[in-house]
């Protein structure tokens, strides 16, 4: 992925170190499978659980909500290696091109890109949604519109989930970005409610198509990256690989030995795959209805 030299958000907060002030001059600065619906985020074995998928904040889902790092060297694998701040880098810069292609989409509608600002911790952190621990992975919190983000978790999907490179540590950030478009559509809102009335089997079901839906958004941003000559040869099989190294069946198999479908909250790695792939090819966000028919 060819990200250096490009812009860098200044939409991050930094609050790792224990610390809870801004980083890069201060702009404003999941995984699971739940017995019981949560949108996107479920509470079985917590590993697996924690594991899933890129999700929203389990806490706001489960109606829980209440109201300077330390330079080290880190090594990420195959993509984003060096020290921390070449990660912050990176992440920074992934989140500026979010920035642009949707700002670019919502300015064709008429409408202006309200832009999320990402909080990266360690340990644990507070959000509107409430505090979670670093355990629950990356996540994303409608109440106030940020994005939280261990950086750890990119380890974790390397060694533990078999899914290096940059471009995959890429589509975890622009997964999390899509539930905020979710969130700004209405989408979120509507499913939230939808998921209230629900068998937990059904909410499971909607909780589904919430994710994938997200992970077509992370491909109409892979296409538009690819448009703006960041893409590499090989990235989008490191998104694709990513995405079905977190299908719920491939999660499950893996740390339980069994299939269940019904607790399912992501969808499978072929659907996980099948959306980002229909995101990145289309380019279209009308393409990215997943509550219109089959999944």
């Amino acid at each position: 992925m060819r990200w250096r030299g490009r812009r860098q958000s200044d939409n991050i907060e930094d609050r790792r170190g224990g610390g809870g002030g801004f980083g890069r001059g201060g702009g404003g600065m999941r995984i699971p499978i739940r017995a019981g619906g949560g949108g996107g985020i479920g509470l079985i074995i917590i590993a697996l659980v924690l594991w899933l998928g890129f999700g929203i904040n389990p806490l706001a889902l489960l109606g829980m909500d209440d109201g300077g790092s330390t330079q080290q060297t880190t090594q990420q694998g195959p993509g984003v290696a060096g020290t921390a701040d070449e990660t912050d880098d990176f992440v920074a810069t992934v989140l500026a091109e979010t920035e642009e292609t949707w700002g670019q989409r919502f300015q064709a509608a008429g409408e202006t890109y309200p832009r999320p600002t990402l909080v990266l911790f360690d340990d644990q952190v507070r959000s509107a949604c409430g505090t979670a621990g670093a355990a629950v992975g990356p996540f994303y919190c409608p109440n106030d519109q940020k994005l939280y983000l261990d950086l750890d978790f990119f380890r974790q999907l390397k060694n533990q989930l078999g899914a290096p490179g940059d471009f995959a540590q890429a589509y975890v950030v622009a997964h999390e970005v899509g539930h905020h478009i979710q969130n700004v559509t209405g989408v979120l809102q509507r499913t939230n409610q939808q998921r209230q009335n629900a068998s937990q089997a059904d909410g499971n079901a909607i909780s589904v198509r919430v994710e994938l839906q997200a992970d077509c958004y992370a491909g109409i941003w892979a296409h538009d990256a690819k448009g703006d000559g960041i893409v590499e040869e090989g990235d989008i099989d490191e998104a694709l690989n990513a995405a079905g190294q977190i299908g719920d069946d491939t999660l499950q198999r893996r740390g339980q030995g069994v299939v269940v479908p019904d607790s399912f909250t992501h969808g499978t790695s072929e659907q996980r795959r099948k959306w980002f792939r229909t995101g990145y090819e289309s380019g279209e966000v009308a393409a990215c209805d997943t509550f219109g028919g089959g999944i």
